[in-house]
């Protein structure tokens, strides 16, 4: 094949081509088009968001950067992301953190609604 006409091959492979959206963050994620997160307080250190999952609803696939969760009222979830599949029972009172999640997603599979508080730095 001519050097052109590999050219254009790629161009309209790289150009038409589909490209896939980038991950929603927390506050973008939400379930079913309706958000479960909202802004409690944010400026240019910090954004905090209180994030609410009755029985039944979940969090579509979104990213995390670095952030310190505190559970205020616990649940049991499914979570999947890059290591499977897995139901977590989280009790109110727990806290965490983590430097980065490239992704998952959740799902309230419990019969009370739980709510997290989610610290996020900037």
């Amino acid at each position: 094949m001519k050097p052109i006409t590999l050219s254009i091959i790629f161009l309209t492979l790289f150009c038409c081509t589909p490209k896939q959206k980038p991950l929603p963050d927390p506050l973008e994620a939400g379930w079913n088009n309706q958000p479960v997160c909202e802004v409690l307080e944010e400026n240019e250190n910090m954004r905090a968001l209180r994030c609410t999952f009755p029985p039944g609803i979940g969090h579509e696939r979104h990213y995390h950067e670095e952030h310190f969760g505190y559970t205020i009222k616990g649940s049991t979830f499914r979570i999947t992301d890059a290591s499977g599949t897995r139901e977590v029972n989280v009790p109110s009172g727990s806290s965490f953190y983590n430097e980065k999640i490239e992704w998952h997603e959740v799902l309230n599979i419990g019969d009370s609604t739980a709510v997290f508080l989610i610290l996020e730095t900037k």
